[in-house]
């Protein structure tokens, strides 16, 4: 195995998200986005993934601030981002370890990978540790069932994992 690649996520602290005005780099790419589809309503999932990429996560103010933009009910917007996984609504340590915990995964060993990873890090799923370099989070597929049991961390796959492929993962990102 080769040592892990995994670049740590950029993430913005809770008190420089509480406010946000979209400055005109990203009013630009919020303006490509909206070209894209028919209403603001639609383009809602592609503007809160920009968001997310920015900022690394999706605060109370960041949901206000999309809300205003594309002119929707804040209460649709928060229905969204609690509704979809996808979203996350704090902010995640260094490395999101979001495990497959779906079928496929579950014959092919993620349970035996899930335990010693809550063990190792002393967390659960949606905790970070006290240093804020990992959070656990489980997720119902990652599209690779053929190399199960799958880990993604932040934007990277590991596949075909053992607990001793995931500490040799593991230890590369201490």
């Amino acid at each position: 195995m080769t040592a892990p690649t995994t670049v740590p996520l950029t993430v913005a602290p809770a008190d420089a998200v509480q406010e946000i005005e979209f400055d005109t780099d990203f009013e630009a790419k919020i303006g490509k986005t909206l070209k894209l589809y028919p209403n603001s309503q639609a383009a809602l999932l592609p503007l809160l993934w920009l968001c997310q990429e920015r900022w690394g996560w999706i605060s109370a103010g960041m949901m206000k601030a999309v809300s205003q933009r594309l002119e929707l009910a804040p209460s649709f917007v928060e229905g969204v981002v609690t509704f979809y996984t996808m979203y996350l609504r704090f902010p995640p340590g260094r490395y999101l370890l979001q495990v497959c915990t779906t079928l496929s995964c579950q014959l092919c060993g993620t349970s035996d990978l899930v335990e010693h990873l809550k063990k190792t890090l002393a967390i659960e799923f949606g905790e970070t540790t006290e240093d804020g370099r990992f959070t656990l989070q489980d997720v119902q597929c990652l599209g690779a069932c053929g190399e199960a049991p799958v880990i993604q961390i932040n934007n990277d796959y590991y596949t075909d994992l053992t607990i001793e492929s995931l500490d040799q993962v593991l230890d590369g990102l201490k």
